[in-house]
């Protein structure tokens, strides 16, 4: 058995956290999969960084000290919600092994490979460093352009302009055999029980809002490539329209952490047996 957690969407709510250390000191899972916007409000970047290394960081150094050897290995990365400015701060704390900070890595835990990726296809919020045109400069209307908005972390023109998440995300697996492979994906994949917001009936001059707004380019890599997991957050109350957490493709079992109330959202699951996934409102 390989139990493992996953949260996504926390959004530096601190009685969420503490139900998670909680459920991982009560529990000891090997391994904690952390699936972004895990900060609070972006618009006060230093708070962000603070929040990190004053509460996070702290707490899972407690958790390590307590745990010992039993000490999971933590997955993480970061959301649209989160200023890219505190990045330097995971991967400096990655190199200590705290935790493992995926987005645009891959790396080993036992005999399965991580794979990690942030961003978001383009939305009407203004934060835009985990934003990327999805398979072309097409944008939904009442969003944002990853031309404009704001960032933490400033990129080129040409990459603001030009790269896809359907390149990255061909770039990221290379030519990787995927069938041991677990993704930790922010968005969820297009037209999915995992990327239903609550749109309906909304228009923007005129022109009627998608109520999916998932990753066409995360769909179909999914569907072409086939890994064994994918883990989702970000559209909080898809669960709650769809009434389903989960979805599959093909052999791909696909599971979302995210949740619109109060409560944490622990997904449980086995990776031998992703299929047998259970999630739980703390």
């Amino acid at each position: 058995m390989t139990g493992c957690f996953f949260v996504s969407d926390l959004h530096g709510k601190v009685e969420r956290y503490r139900k998670l250390f909680d459920a991982i000191a009560a529990e000891e899972p090997r391994a904690v999969f952390i699936g972004g916007d895990i900060l609070p409000n972006f618009g006060y970047v230093d708070t962000q960084d603070d929040f990190l290394e004053d509460f996070l960081f702290a707490e899972l150094v407690r958790l390590r000290i307590d745990l010992g050897e039993t000490y999971p290995s933590v997955f993480i990365i970061l959301g649209n919600d989160d200023g890219r400015a505190v990045e330097k701060s995971l991967i400096e704390a990655s190199a200590d092994g705290l935790l493992s900070y995926m987005h645009g890595r891959k790396g080993l835990f036992e005999r399965w490979t991580v794979y990690g990726y942030s961003h978001s296809p383009p939305s009407p919020f203004l934060l835009k460093d985990w934003e990327r045109y999805d398979v072309s400069r097409f944008v939904d209307p009442g969003c944002v352009s990853p031309e404009e908005g704001m960032r933490t972390v400033p990129i080129s023109p040409d990459e603001a302009r030009f790269e896809t998440i359907a390149r990255d995300l061909e770039t990221l697996a290379g030519s990787d055999d995927l069938e041991n492979a677990v993704f930790l994906f922010h968005a969820p994949p297009h037209k999915s029980n995992l990327d239903r917001a609550g749109l309906d009936g909304r228009h923007v001059d005129h022109a009627p809002l998608d109520v999916h707004v998932g990753s066409i380019a995360i769909r179909r890599f999914i569907e072409t490539r086939q890994p064994l997991l994918t883990l989702h957050g970000h559209v909080h109350e898809s669960a709650r329209i769809t009434g389903s957490w989960r979805e599959r493709f093909g052999r791909t079992v696909a599971l979302s952490a995210a949740h619109d109330g109060p409560e944490l959202a622990l997904v449980r699951f086995d990776l031998e047996d992703p299929a047998s996934a259970a999630r739980e409102l703390l």
